[in-house]
């Protein structure tokens, strides 16, 4: 292995050495000089057509100065992806779920590894085709303010805090910590306001208040270009405001680049140029909507609008030292990734060709897997299922089905373990029956043929169960049925958006049949939002949610079922009790929506989690009740498990104003800590919260303010299970 790392560092030094003797005059390959000093000399040589190619995502070569081509698009959302094999970790709602940043810091540097050694193969290929490269479209970061939103399974949910502390994370340990070179570059998507419905997104406007936009839609941006030095910037498709995203200069000049202090690139994404034209009707052609979003800021198009920039240039629209501006930006980024330095200069070169998809990168799967399970019920603590059960039926459409493993921008699994085969590695001596009961809503529709055989299928499953001591029925929606713009046409789905929150009707009918044996039914579910499912929590005595849990997602289920792990994953979102309590989809306002703005009565609180132990919550102690507003809030919350085995508590700390007015939310989370405490040990556990967190944007002075007087913080296991509050006076 030693000697195959060796070649490719040969390799490489060849390819770098022959583009050097073509080059070595030039100032931007001398490495004593500033990258700025470098770009500057490099752009200079270049002509007007040649940077416009290098202002699309698929860069050609300039032989001339021995610079390689390149293709900006590639995809990480969890786990390398769209380049075939490579560690499918569970979906970012999933690693949301975990309430764990420094879990999935881990999780991204394992990617990020896997993302080199992708690249170090290809280039020893001398390829530089699409999903090869080094920056990474990757993480969404949008606020899930409406469960029907598809790609709302690529976010990490709907609070803007969680959001930032799990998006941190994730960009952190993508790009590294080497103080000259990227290991690869993330980027934030969909800067700004951006989620949903899926069919409107290349005309919709979104008209938030100013106090939506800059206390739910902007915090989580911020925070990663203030505490994780994100590098790169994707905007949406729609107009915020009147103006699309990508030559939106409140979001991209005022925002992004004054006002938080953005020093990186800007990429639109897929096509949305065009939509200025085609579909939001701002401009009449190709030639002002490519000006118009240059001169905004938006560096990069992924796409091939840019080619009508030579066009703007002739009309006037745009000059050479604007466009000069965005190619700067976008070969700073090669130069920080190393692309332009001999290879024993860049520490991430150490990285081999094979070190992806390895047995540790498994491991870390299955821990992610494992972390993110929520535990929503357990009547009479059916679970973890008790050795004494000889006869498991395990039913469902989903029980044996890859798709829900993976869910969508997702990398090849090299051995997925779907949750029956999940059970059966941890089932002993137990025996397993299995039949699928009833199809997946998606596979129904789209063969006729399965209805005639449905009956047949409900039998097989009816037999099974009467056999059976328990039942775990595997159930819930794919990602064949939720995601980006999709074509699907089934009942309660619509363009990758949902129009229902319910569990198939189907899988329901099933259940009630199935429920009418008496034997103890577990439910686990596979979902990437939402799901009112009513009846079972009415009915079933236990309930998992698995989420679309990876390539190992079926033995972290089957260690949480057969007791091997206790569960403590917590709600990253609400789930409501129908779609009728929420507001209209296309309303971009945040009453009614969220925990934070929600009055009604939740079926399941964002973040609510079970355990199979218990925890008090002895005392919360403040170092002081008063505080500047540029202080420290210095808290020990004491948690004692006074159960029978150990497990995780995932300490939550939420506030409010004693003062609220109608822009204040009615909580917002504002810490958290996920803390392992044995059976029958007390823990002390610090928290250090910064005054400034509790701001809120007051749209009358047009700013963030943090107003003096009473705060009340509540402590505890979830938004609506507080068990301690304690009031600070800011002054």
């Amino acid at each position: 292995m030693k000697n195959y790392y060796l070649l490719i560092c040969f390799f490489l030094s060849s390819m770098f050495v022959g583009a050097q003797d073509k080059t070595s005059n030039y100032s931007f390959n001398n490495t004593t000089l500033t990258n700025e000093q470098r770009v500057d000399d490099l752009v200079s040589r270049l002509t007007l057509p040649e940077k416009i190619k290098q202002m699309q995502n698929t860069a050609p070569a300039i032989e001339r100065l021995g610079i390689p081509a390149y293709n900006w698009w590639n995809e990480a959302l969890h786990g390398v992806a769209r380049n075939g094999v490579a560690t499918v970790f569970p979906q970012a709602i999933a690693m949301a779920a975990t309430w764990n940043p420094e879990l999935i810091f881990q999780e991204a540097d394992v990617i990020s590894t896997e993302a080199r050694a992708k690249y170090a193969e290809a280039i020893s290929k001398d390829q530089h085709s699409l999903y090869q490269g080094l920056t990474f479209w990757s993480p969404n970061i949008n606020i899930f303010r409406d469960p029907r939103w598809g790609r709302g399974q690529e976010t990490y949910g709907e609070d803007p805090f969680l959001t930032a502390q799990i998006g941190t994370a994730f960009v952190k340990g993508l790009q590294g910590n080497d103080p000259k070179y990227f290991k690869v570059i993330a980027t934030a998507k969909h800067f700004a306001v951006h989620s949903g419905p899926e069919p409107e997104r290349h005309v919709f406007d979104a008209w938030p208040t100013l106090t939506d936009l800059h206390d739910t839609y902007l915090p989580a941006f911020e925070a990663l270009v203030k505490d994780a030095k994100v590098y790169s910037f994707m905007g949406a498709y729609n107009r915020l405001y009147g103006t699309p995203s990508c030559a939106n200069n409140l979001l991209l000049e005022k925002t992004l680049r004054n006002d938080w202090k953005f020093d990186g690139y800007v990429v639109s994404d897929c096509w949305a140029i065009s939509d200025f034209y085609n579909s939001h009707k701002f401009v009449t052609d190709a030639a002002k909507a490519s000006a118009l979003a240059v001169k905004a800021g938006t560096d990069l198009s992924c796409g091939s609008e840019y080619e009508h920039l030579n066009e703007a240039v002739k009309k006037g629209y745009i000059s050479e030292a604007e466009i000069d501006v965005s190619v700067k930006r976008l070969f700073m980024a090669r130069m920080k990734l190393g692309m332009f330095d001999p290879p024993a200069l860049v520490p991430w070169n150490s990285i081999q060709a094979s070190d992806y998809d390895t047995k540790a990168n498994h491991e870390l799967a299955q821990k992610v897997a494992r972390e993110s399970i929520v535990l929503l019920k357990n009547e009479k603590s059916l679970l973890p299922l008790d050795k004494k059960y000889k006869h498991i039926a395990v039913i469902g459409p989903y029980a044996d089905e890859q798709s829900v493993l993976i869910g969508n921008y997702n990398g090849t699994p090299s051995n997925p373990i779907t949750i029956l085969q999940g059970i059966r590695n941890r089932a002993g001596k137990i025996k397993i029956a299995y039949a699928t009961g009833v199809d997946a809503p998606e596979k129904i529709a789209n063969d006729s043929l399965r209805k005639t055989l449905a009956g047949q299928m409900e039998d097989e499953a009816m037999a099974i169960a009467k056999k059976a001591q328990v039942i775990v029925f595997v159930g819930g929606i794919s990602p064949e049925l939720e995601g980006e713009e999709m074509p699907v046409k089934v009942e309660g789905f619509k363009g990758g958006d949902r129009t229902s929150l319910d569990l198939p009707a189907s899988q329901v009918q099933l259940l009630k049949k199935l429920n009418t044996l008496g034997k103890p039914i577990v439910m686990v579910l596979t979902n990437g939002s939402a799901l009112s499912i009513n009846w079972v929590n009415d009915n079933l005595p236990a309930i998992v949610e698995a989420w679309y849990p990876g390539g190992e997602g079926g033995n972290a289920v089957a260690d949480v079922l057969f007791g091997n792990y206790n569960p403590a994953g917590r709600l990253p979102v609400t789930f409501y009790k129908s779609v009728n309590d929420l507001p209209a989809f296309e309303d971009y306002g945040m009453k009614g929506r969220t925990y934070r703005y929600f009055e009604g009565d939740p079926l399941f609180a964002f973040g609510f989690g079970l355990s199979f132990t218990q925890f008090e919550y002895t005392s919360v102690t403040p170092e002081s009740s008063q505080v500047s507003d540029s202080g420290m809030i210095s808290l020990k919350v004491q948690v004692k498990n006074s159960g029978k085995y150990d497990g995780d508590e995932v300490i939550q700390i939420y506030f409010s104003p004693e003062k609220i007015n109608t822009e204040t939310p009615i909580q917002s989370l504002i810490a958290l800590k996920r803390v392992p405490i044995l059976k029958g040990e007390t823990k002390s556990i610090g928290f250090e919260i910064p005054a400034n967190k509790l701001r809120h944007f007051d749209s009358h002075l047009n700013k963030y303010v943090v107003e003096k007087g009473k705060y009340k913080l509540f402590v505890g296991a979830s938004s609506n299970d507080i068990r301690k509050t304690v009031i600070v006076d800011v002054n």
